[in-house]
């Protein structure tokens, strides 16, 4: 093996003729590989690559030329490759020279081109000073290109038809391919080879393709005219190759027979340094700043970051590439071509750089990007509701005549809608203006695009100015009726415009202009190449937006416009002028009450109008999936298809090669072979018993008529399809092995891609990016349990879980133990080598074998074994002839029995009774099989290499003929063919820094399956300078041991520019890694997922459905020739996922229920629609599609959180067709624990917040046709915005709740009678008719209810088709009995508020969600912290308005609310494992008491005030200041204040709103309506004294304490090392009382009235939030890191507190924090304690742990889960009974004290009957609400201005 100077070893220990045999063992290869090797070598030395990324491209191009020549000859290979990476038509390098316009830059040159811009002057001013006319220069030039146009031959493409060249094909594209035609052999590969050696070390810059082939171009030109450029490989060089060909075949070579060549590579950092390093620097530079410590942080928003789209764009137009200067000043383009290369060192890239797209944290981005969408909603609910609003028209409307408007007025208010269009638009392009910088070439101009609005604007409005400006509303004129109707067309057809033209292209596209002169062909290339769609998907895709919204205009003007024309009339002309106000507002306000409810119901009408379209988007793309289910056949409900019956032949057509077999074998010995290699794994993996195999397995048997054995077919494929066959128990009851069975036996029923011949199919790479995931559990975590708050270990639960095959497994065991014990003895019975290794890399002769004789007869004698040790371990413990003994000695049978019984134990508990590692590490092995271990996939995805080598060796049986007996050549045969074919590759970034129990979890994974590679990142540090320098490296399996570090010595080690994790670590590490893949096609695996070998014989059918396999001979480079339009290139292939984290409790099923809808049924449709995008697993991608233009993710820290989509984006962007295949499948594992799935929950939300800032999205929004944009918005940010309206309309709903509720407690209503004609008299006379706005309230929860539920549609539907109608209504019933429409509310909540929180703060990260079993109780107030201000807060405000809604106006439908309610504030703690055993719950208590009451003396991180802490620092930010104290390190966001927009919007505003409406309830519940004879009370002034007061006496007390900790604190503190505590718990104390008189105050100025106590108290806690939002956000400097300042208010301590002259004014901050946190704890203390109070009925129940865990966790009764208690020791035992004794009685008492409290006031009527004579004759006189009043004024009472008769019909003027 050869190594580089550093002894690092260059290649793997494999011969090159071996490992690539299509291409270096065929004679008419065009170059050889010792060419192809001379010309790595001769290009390493020009440009200074380094020797191991060499080495790693050189293989790296073998493997491609191998893959590619094994399905065509060499040359079309090597022309197909070259095509592919850079002179094909799809080629991303050959896309991007034409889009630059690099060809005229050859021909013209940029510096003699009309550029744009600050280009084009600069263009002018130089080439005056060279005293040349570019004007002149292009007129030559274009006089020459239509002289070549002219001259074009003229090219017969076949029999029928002559093309012309000028008329056929650009001259570009003619010269173009009559270069790449001129290019020999040689060049080709040279070529191929230059590209890959600068890609194998751009390190980030591969995020930027364009920039990386702006590169290699100019490498390509110094190459080209260079005078070393290769000619022909001399002797010399043939010799040295020879020489180290020879080395790298030989394993044992040493390194140091090669130091006379380290002269050689001196020079090899050359190019990283000076081309990739300055580039990087200046990336890392735009991300991160060294903070005073000298770490690197993130402070800069995505606004103010250059980031890799914006330097890559950069080199998409030639303006951009003008723009290039050196340090000099002098422009790149103004040296020559060959001289550039060199001058790429000096660039300024400082001075180049710009943003091209502004990602400002705005949601102004939605308005603009999805401005369709917006239009069809907005439009469309004025048209319809406008229509039904005849009172707002209508002059002088009397309900007794329901008189209707003019024609006229209601056409042109309805016409209205086209204005809004245009408003949307106008508001569209504005934003657009903001994010697109002006100087960016691809900007389109807006001007024109804003006049023609303008315009549109004006004669869509200008009509209505006319008709409502210059005639009155009962005025009727026959030409502004006229007018009306063409306004009203113009419209509807503006709205239906603009609603289905694209922004981009609304009047046009921008793309096409300047079309010849290619002046935005790159925008074009690169953001708008979508691929079209064709045929059925075509139909597909307007037949499902066609029906959506026909179902839902239909639905939304029956259903929800109709039901508020009552609404709508009653209030708008309800007369409230009777209410008597306030003392200060009179009657201003509360006479427009009835205005202010229908605005909120019409808000949040409007939001139920957007919810109805995703509502129908799911049920009709449910009913397509199934369409497309039934026609590929993959439902269970397909009744034509036999799958079992059939499967045989199916194997035998649909999973192997069958047009390349030889026809002399049978099939159905061929379909033995696979079919029992399937069964065969599925007993090493012990999910079937011995017996079930046998029952499985084809079998030979002997004939009566002959000597020849036939082979018996298994009665399971005629059993299991015919309903008359005798049943047979094939499989165990509810197997994991009979699902995967039935998914193959139903896959193969569908169409799928014939498969190639092994030798024929492409090689691919799986790809698994691993961080910290769990590699192989150890002991200690199986047998041991979690934590302190588990009742069970993790193999405990497995066994529950998984009981039989525990069973197996154990059964398995105790074989493996007698044959090593029989092997003690020489009893040589079975090879000690079959230890347990569940998807063994090896392949059993007897799966290979027509014969299975060997292995039924193994079979066989296991039984035996099995049976022995069965009866051994039962009562029939003897044989029948020994029972005499039994009977002569019952007392040693028993004792033998209990001594057997002991044996056994150990097995059934622990799966071993020997301390020995192989006996601990098969146990290990099953737990790591059945959790989410890397293990787990690792073995999975190395079934590819399994069934590689099954089909290659039952495809071509002549092999057993040719190797004979000598078994081991035939192994390495089959094992080469699959090494050829297949890596699997992990990148495990940490490898160099793991743990001792990750390296020996690596190492096991190694010694299992050697032929898996690693790759990792090595940082070593430089001697003289300390300088970190990192290496991306590649081991495997083969690789020595480092003793040192007993990690694996790296064959490749390449050298990075830095750090290469400037990302948030997934895609960084696919990054770093995506170099040392090998093939055509890569997988993406996550390390949690799965796969089967059944599933690994698919994959050249899955390869194939990439549309690659038949290579054209025909040379692609013929000039002038374009036969046909090329199909855009398929860039990912989709696969579905089998979630087997389901039915492992509720929780675990919900997640995986969303996972595998979203997987299969939608993607199902969404790829067949043009909508699908990458997710990530287990997606397969076009390596080279994908490689090329920028990577399998992206990679910007924090924009890119959900990297994945972002790859599928740009694929599409640039013309990647998406497929999903049905018939594949992998395992994936989710989430299993509220808390980890709402970790996923937010990262998914908030990343989602991330995507909208995007100018992907502005891409797609812009661009996209109607119908594809709207399946991409419904499929991905319309999820999003859908959870954010429900949550929206539920918060409107109740805001409507409030002041409906005070306006029906407040008036006398009117007798109602739906049948009673509209212009009936309404009794009695004066009355308020708001019943049909209470009607409306039925309607709205029905219709967000069934928002709600949908949810739980397509996994109903989902089941339904692929397991049968009884299976998916239990699933269904399983979930609803378990609680989980509770949990889907919750996330609803959750996902809202992560999407906002991001828009507002940018709080996205990558979470780590964790994927252990929920099996431990989380505490008490660990849940609240992590929750309260998500739902929480929301949840009790919501709370208290429903409260208010039933006590103010009762209507039963409220009542489902209570649904919310109970989901928003108790789901963390209903899904919270133990939540309510009894001790436990009192002990939680109490760590609930020390963690609000901790954190004032010293820093304490799980407290509340660092709590409360974090929480306001959202608002301020952070200081950048250390002092290196321990509470900074829990600090470590990076403080920057957010942006003052967002919050002003969010936080302030919204708030404010909640605020106003709050306050019209408020004060027209007091504003004594319909009372006589009375004065207006003192309103305002109540509600501000009650919001006050506390806040106040808070204030006084807080200034004392100052007082006396800052003068006594110090000395205080010597002998009492709590003062902190103390001061704080005083201060603390005291507003929890200050509170709780402010509470009966409430009641007592509301005059016992429980209505308006709510109503108020409601009304204070939103007066106050509002208060301490704007002293937060506007009064507020940034928080310190630390929490010096905090503990320094309490202990008086303000000296060495290291804030150096901040300390002088920093008191007062504190003092204005300690007010609000006064507040906060008061509030926190009721909240938490209303909370576990509302819980103590549940936890008083009897066994309610028991039945809380068999819901939570779907278990038996039997199980251990639910029946065990925990253990403890005597001491702790006892301790902790003394603990729940103790908070039991404080509990208890609070309890006590605050039920007295609140029902107190209910009877304090009896003492004071009449509180308002308290303050009689006082200036207070009003501030007690008056209780009792008589406000009925109707009926003999009514005003007389009330009209009781029908007046006279008034008559419309009449007027021309």
């Amino acid at each position: 093996m050869s190594s580089n100077h550093d002894g690092v070893p260059l290649s793997p220990i494999s011969l090159t003729d071996v490992e690539y045999p299509a291409w270096c063992q065929d004679e008419s290869a065009p170059v050889t590989k010792e060419e192809i090797r001379a010309v790595f070598d001769d290009l390493a030395r020009k440009f200074g690559f380094q020797q191991s990324s060499k080495e790693n491209m050189f293989h790296h191009l073998l493997a491609q030329l191998d893959s590619r020549a094994s399905r065509t000859n060499c040359e079309s290979a090597l022309y197909s490759l070259h095509a592919s990476y850079i002179g094909g038509e799809q080629s991303n390098y050959k896309k991007w020279f034409f889009a630059a316009q690099m060809d005229l830059d050859e021909e013209l040159g940029f510096a003699n081109m009309k550029l744009h811009g600050k280009s084009r002057h600069r263009n002018l001013k130089f080439a005056k000073k060279r005293g040349i006319s570019i004007k002149e220069q292009l007129r030559d030039w274009e006089k020459n290109e239509q002289d070549f146009i002219n001259n074009l031959p003229t090219l017969i493409t076949n029999e029928n038809s002559e093309i012309s060249g000028k008329n056929c094909t650009s001259s570009t594209d003619y010269k173009w391919r009559l270069k790449m035609k001129m290019l020999s052999h040689r060049d080709l590969i040279r070529q191929l080879a230059l590209y890959l050696l600068c890609w194998g070390e751009a390190n980030q810059i591969r995020f930027a393709p364009e920039c990386l082939c702006f590169i290699f171009k100019c490498a390509l030109d110094l190459d080209k005219n260079s005078s070393l450029s290769i000619k022909m490989i001399n002797s010399h060089e043939k010799q040295k190759y020879d020489q180290n060909e020879t080395l790298y075949e030989n394993q044992n070579s040493n390194s140091d027979e090669f130091e006379h060549e380290k002269k050689d590579y001196d020079d090899q950092y050359r190019f990283l340094t000076e081309i990739i390093n300055p580039l990087y620097n200046f990336l890392r530079d735009q991300l991160y700043n060294k903070n005073s410590r000298g770490k690197w942080i993130k402070e800069k928003d995505h606004k103010d970051v250059i980031g890799y789209d914006d330097i890559n764009q950069l080199f998409w137009y030639p303006e951009g590439i003008e723009s290039i200067v050196l340090q000099n000043g002098d422009r790149l383009i103004d040296k020559p071509l060959q001289e550039r290369y060199n001058h790429l060192k000096n660039v300024d890239w400082s001075k180049v750089f710009y943003k091209t797209y502004t990602e400002t944290r705005s949601w102004m981005h939605c308005v603009t990007n999805f401005n369709r969408f917006w239009i069809i909603h907005l439009s469309s609910f004025w048209f319809f509701t406008s229509f039904n609003s005849p009172t707002f028209y209508t002059k002088d409307y009397v309900q007794l005549l329901n008189n209707p408007p003019t024609a006229q007025a209601r056409l042109t208010v309805m016409a209205f809608g086209g204005s809004i269009s245009c408003l949307i638009q106008i508001f569209a392009t504005i934003f657009e203006w903001r994010f697109i910088p002006r100087e960016w070439p691809g900007g389109q101009h807006l001007s024109k695009r804003m006049i023609t609005l303008c315009f549109f604007f004006l004669l869509n409005f200008g009509p209505s100015v006319y008709i409502l400006g210059f005639f009155e509303l009962d005025v009727h004129s026959r030409s502004a009726y006229i007018l009306s109707i063409i306004q009203l067309i113009i419209a509807l057809i503006t709205t239906f415009f603009f609603a289905t033209r694209p922004l981009g292209g609304l009047f046009g596209s921008y793309l096409k202009k300047g079309q010849k002169k290619r002046r935005y062909f790159a925008s074009q290339t690169f953001t708008a190449s979508f691929p079209k769609l064709s045929g059925r998907s075509t139909w597909f895709s307007y037949g499902l937006w066609f029906f959506v919204f026909l179902a839902k205009f239909i639905e939304s003007y029956f259903f929800l416009t109709l039901s508020l024309r009552d609404p709508i009339r009653v209030l708008s002309i309800l007369n409230l002028s009777r209410c008597n106000g306030d003392s200060l507002m009179k009657n201003y306000l509360c006479k427009w009450q009835s205005k202010i409810t229908l605005g909120l119901m019409l808000l949040t009408d409007l939001t139920l109008f957007f919810l109805d379209t995703y509502l129908w988007y799911i049920i009709c793309n449910c009913v397509f999936s199934i369409m497309l289910s039934f026609s590929l056949g993959t439902s269970i409900l397909t009744p034509w298809k036999n799958i079992y019956s059939r499967l045989p032949k199916r194997i035998h057509s649909k999973i192997l090669a069958t047009s390349d077999l030889d026809i002399k074998f049978k099939p159905k010995i061929l379909v033995s072979q696979i079919w029992n290699a399937i069964i065969i794994s599925m007993y090493r993996e012990h999910l079937l018993s011995i017996e079930h195999v046998q029952k499985l397995l084809y079998q030979q048997i002997g004939s009566i008529n002959s000597e020849k054995r036939t082979l018996k077919s298994p009665t399971f494929f005629v059993s299991q399809d015919d309903s008359n066959f005798k049943s047979t128990d094939c499989f165990p009851s509810n197997s994991e092995a009979k699902r995967r069975i039935s998914f193959f036996a139903q896959s193969l029923s569908t169409p799928i891609t014939e498969a190639v011949a092994v030798e024929r199919m492409p090689t691919f790479t799986v790809l698994v990016p691993h961080y910290s995931e769990k590699i192989l559990l150890n002991l200690r975590e199986i047998i041991k349990e979690e934590s302190n708050q588990s009742r069970i270990s993790i193999l405990d639960y497995l066994k529950q879980l998984h009981p039989q095959e525990w069973e197996y497994f154990v059964r398995d065991t105790k074989l493996y133990s007698m044959e090593k014990d029989a092997l003690k003895y020489g009893k040589d019975d079975r090879d000690s080598k079959q230890n347990y290794q569940v998807n063994d890399d090896e392949i059993d002769e007897s799966e290979l074998n027509d014969n299975s004789k060997t292995f039924i007869n193994s079979l066989m004698k296991q039984k035996s074994n099995i049976d022995e040790i069965t009866t051994t371990s039962g009562k029939s413990s003897k044989k029948p002839d020994e029972f005499d003994d039994m009977k002569v000695n019952h007392k040693d049978l028993s004792l033998d029995f209990v001594q057997r019984e002991n044996n056994d134990l150990p097995f059934k508990v622990f799966g071993f009774n020997s301390s020995e590692f192989s006996f601990t590490l098969r146990t290990r092995i099953w737990s790591s099989l059945r959790t989410q271990t890397l293990y787990r996939t690792v073995s999975g995805f190395m079934n590819y290499s399994r069934a590689i080598k099954l089909l290659f060796r039952v495809e071509n049986p002549s092999m057993i003929h040719l190797y004979g007996n000598n078994l081991d050549a035939l192994e390495n045969g089959l094992e080469n063919m699959a090494n050829r074919k297949f890596r699997m590759l992990v990148a495990m970034q940490r490898y160099a820094k793991f743990k001792e129990d990750e390296k020996m979890g690596a190492e096991i994974l190694l010694k299992a399956y050697p032929n898996m590679n690693i790759s990792y990142l090595l940082e070593e540090k430089q001697l003289d300078n300390d300088e970190i320098i990192y290496y991306s490296c590649l081991t495997n399996g083969y690789a020595k041991i480092n003793e040192e570090t007993g990690l694996r010595e790296p064959f490749f080690k390449i050298r990075l520019s830095g750090n290469p994790i400037l990302g948030d670590g997934k895609s960084d590490n696919q990054n770093h890694s995506i170099i040392f893949y090998r093939g055509e096609y890569i997988q993406v695996i996550d390390a949690n997922q799965d796969n089967y070998l059944e599933e690994c014989l698919k994959i050249r059918s899955i390869l194939s459905d990439f549309e690659e396999m038949n290579i054209s001979t025909t040379n692609p480079y013929i000039p002038g020739l374009d036969s046909y339009k090329l199909p855009s290139p398929v860039a990912i292939v989709g696969a579905r996922e089998y979630i087997f984290s389901e039915n492992i409790g509720v929780l675990g099923d919900i997640a995986a229920g969303k996972e595998q809808t979203f997987g299969t049924l939608f993607a199902r449709t969404l790829a067949e629609i043009g909508g699908k995008l990458h997710y990530g697993h287990p997606d397969f991608l076009n390596a080279i599609f994908m490689t090329t233009r920028g990577g399998l993710s992206k990679a910007q820290k924090g924009l890119h959180l959900n990297e994945d989509i972002f790859a599928g984006m740009n694929a599409l962007c640039r013309g990647g067709r998406i497929k999903h295949s049905d018939y594949y499948q992998c395992g994936k594992g989710r989430d299993l624990g509220f808390g980890t799935i709402l970790n996923f929950t937010t990262k998914i939300g908030a990343g989602m917040g991330e995507q909208l800032l995007s100018r992907e999205y502005y891409y797609l929004g812009t661009q996209l046709p109607i119908d594809r944009f709207l399946s991409f918005f419904y499929a991905h940010p319309g999820f999003h915005l859908n959870n954010l309206f429900i949550s929206i309309s539920v918060q409107l709903f109740f805001l409507f709740v409030i002041n409906l509720g005070s306006l029906n407690h407040e008036t006398i209503l009117c007798k109602y009678n739906k049948d009673m004609l509209i212009t009936s008299l309404e009794q009695p006379i004066g009355c308020y008719n708001i019943q049909p706005a209470l009607h409306w309230v039925s309607i709205f929860v029905l219709s967000i209810f069934i928002v709600f539920f949908i949810a739980f549609a397509p996994l109903l539907i989902q089941e339904l088709l692929e397991k049968g109608i009884w299976r998916a209504t239990s699933r269904f019933f399983h979930h609803l009995f378990s609680m989980a429409p509770l949990f889907e509310v919750f996330v609803c909540q959750v996902y809202s508020n992560a999407l906002v929180g991001d828009i507002t703060f940018g709080d996205a990260k990558y979470i780590p969600t964790g994927r252990g079993f929920a099996i431990s109780r989380i505490s008490f107030s660990i849940l609240y912290s992590r929750f309260v201000n998500t739902a929480i807060y929301s949840g009790i405000q919501v709370f208290l308005m429903l409260i208010f809604g039933i006590v103010s106006m009762w209507q039963p439908a409220l009542l489902w609310f209570w649904i919310t309610v109970i989901s928003m504030c108790f789901a963390p703690f209903i899904f919270n494992p133990h939540q309510f055993a009894f001790s436990d719950f009192f002990i939680d208590y109490r760590n609930l008491i020390h963690w609000i009451s901790s954190g004032n003396a010293a820093y304490k991180k799980e407290s509340w005030s660092n709590f409360t802490k974090l929480g306001r620092a959202r608002f301020t930010g952070f200081k950048n200041k250390f002092i290196d104290d321990d509470s900074e390190q829990g600090n470590s966001s990076p403080g920057k204040r957010p942006r003052f927009n967002n919050v002003f919007c969010i936080e302030l505003m919204i708030p404010l709103f909640f605020l106003f409406f709050n306050f019209t309830a408020y004060t027209f519940i007091n504003a004594q309506t319909g009372v006589k004879d009375t004065t207006p009370t003192d309103t305002v002034l109540r509600l501000l004294i009650v919001t006050l007061f506390p806040i106040l006496l808070n204030a006084i007390v807080l200034f004392f304490l100052f007082a006396l900790s800052f003068l006594t604190g110090p000395l205080l503190s010597i002998c009492c090392q709590n003062t902190g505590s103390i001061m704080a718990f005083f201060a603390h104390g005291c507003s929890i009382i200050f509170y709780l008189i402010d509470f009966e105050l409430i009641w007592v100025l509301e005059g016992w009235s429980f209505a308006r106590t709510l109503m108020l108290l409601i009304a204070t806690i939103n007066l106050q939030n509002f208060i301490f939002k704007i002293i937060s956000i506007l009064l507020l400097t940034k928080e310190f890191r630390n929490s010096k300042s905090h503990l320094a208010w309490w202990t008086g301590r303000w000296y060495n507190t290291g804030m150096g002259w901040s300390v002088i004014l920093q008191p007062i901050r504190e003092y204005f924090v300690k007010i609000m946190e006064s507040s906060f704890f008061a509030g926190d203390f009721f909240l938490s304690h209303f909370l576990l109070y509302i819980q103590t009925p549940i936890v008083l129940i009897p066994f309610v742990d028991y039945w809380h865990s068999m819901i939570l966790f779907w278990l038996k009764q039997t199980s251990l889960l639910t029946n065990s208690k925990k253990i403890y020791p005597r001491k702790m035992q006892k301790q902790r009974n003394k603990i729940v004794r103790q908070y039991f009685t404080l509990y208890f008492l609070i309890l006590s004290f605050l039920l007295i409290l609140i029902i107190a006031p209910f009877y304090a009527d009896k003492l004071i009957a009449e509180p308002s004579q308290l303050l009689k004759g006082t200036s207070f006189t009003g501030l007690i609400q008056p209780k009792n009043q008589n406000n009925n004024d109707t009926g003999p009472d009514a005003p007389t201005t009330i009209l009781t008769t029908t007046p006279p019909y008034p008559q419309f003027k009449t007027v021309p």
